[in-house]
């Protein structure tokens, strides 16, 4: 065959190759753009089905695969059992995963991981499954902030988890002393007071240093004042005098003062701002 000609036809399908990938790239938009707004109508089924064409018409695509796990995330309900549920929460781990290993820094899906693993363990009764699913949604949470350090919410996700992993052994602790929930403390019991100490201080110290974070960052996060409060409150009962009791007490009522101050000023800003007339 003529050497010309052969190089004719393999620029002949070059072109045609191109061309094509364009137009598969452009149908996948096009998927996109239906699947979002099928997902904005809580159409959550259909847009599944958009973004996953979406994703076989043009596998590089991230933000179509993005919107796919977030998709089946959106349908995943915590605590339900159903083997559909649960392969919802397993497809949208699957897809966050994709995204990750094309952009390991992507925020959204590092973010979306570490949210589902949290839910999931809202809905484990088991303790020690849940305290295992905990620690993994805090894995996702630190890999976040390491990406976003200025993530405010990431910071008090982990506060919240430090407090989620220590209430349990602190509310045991009390009933097996025989304390009410209204009981002053510290715990009566010294040996259990210095294992609980042993095994969690550090962790709430840690929580109570992440929820800081997130007032750093938002000076004005009641949540995290809230949750601050709640650590010290409840640290209050490994105190080992009454003093210190006292003392994490006065602290704890401190930040909820705070909280509840905040959250008025923010109801009134917003009652201000409604009541401004249109312009």
């Amino acid at each position: 065959m003529n050497r010309k000609w052969t190089y004719s036809l393999a620029a002949l399908a070059l072109s045609l190759a191109v061309a094509g990938a364009g137009c598969e790239k452009l149908k996948a938009r096009d998927q996109l753009n239906k699947g979002v707004q099928a997902f904005r109508n809580a159409k959550y089924a259909e847009a599944v089905e958009r973004f996953k064409t979406a994703v076989q018409l043009d596998p590089t695509f991230p933000v179509a695969r993005l919107y796919l796990a977030t998709a089946y995330m959106s349908q995943y309900i915590p605590g339900a059992e159903s083997p559909d549920n649960l392969k919802m929460a397993a497809a949208a781990k699957e897809n966050f995963l994709k995204v990750l290993e094309q952009d390991p820094r992507n925020e959204v899906a590092l973010a979306s991981m570490a949210s589902l693993h949290y839910q999931e363990a809202g809905g484990i009764q088991d303790l020690d499954a849940k305290m295992a699913k905990l620690d993994e949604a805090r894995e996702w949470y630190l890999k976040l902030v390491d990406v976003s350090p200025s993530n405010k919410e990431a910071y008090y996700s982990l506060g919240v988890i430090a407090w989620a992993k220590w209430y349990p052994a602190f509310a045991a602790a009390r009933s097996k002393a025989g304390m009410k929930p209204e009981d002053p403390g510290p715990l009566k019991d010294k040996k259990a007071r210095e294992e609980l100490r042993e095994k969690y201080w550090t962790m709430i110290e840690e929580g109570l240093q992440n929820l800081n974070k997130a007032l750093e960052i938002d000076s004005n996060y009641d949540e995290a004042m809230a949750y601050i409060n709640l650590l010290y409150r409840q640290r209050a009962d490994l105190a080992e005098n009454q003093k210190d009791y006292q003392a994490d007490i006065a602290e704890a009522d401190k930040w909820l003062e705070k909280a509840l101050n905040t959250r008025k000023m923010k109801a009134g800003v917003a009652s201000a701002e409604s009541a401004e007339p249109a312009q």
